[in-house]
């Protein structure tokens, strides 16, 4: 699921447990599920930072990635 689809499933969740008329068994499913989904979207938020962190601004202004050596 990428990390939109995840946003956007996060998002239905909310909503559906913001009623009132879930069973509580399907209400814990979708808290389960809606865990799940928050932790994907974290997950490819982080990657997507690292991946921002690695880039550098060379002098000519082009991009280049950084060593992570240093």
């Amino acid at each position: 699921m990428t990390y939109e689809e995840s946003v956007l499933r996060l998002q239905a969740i909310v909503s559906e447990l913001e009623g009132d008329r879930l069973p509580l068994a399907q209400a814990l499913a979708l808290f389960e599920e809606g865990v799940a989904r928050l932790r994907e979207a974290t997950a490819a938020l982080s990657d997507a930072d690292t991946r921002v962190q690695q880039l550098v601004e060379s002098i000519d202004g082009s991009l280049v990635v950084a060593d992570q050596r240093s």
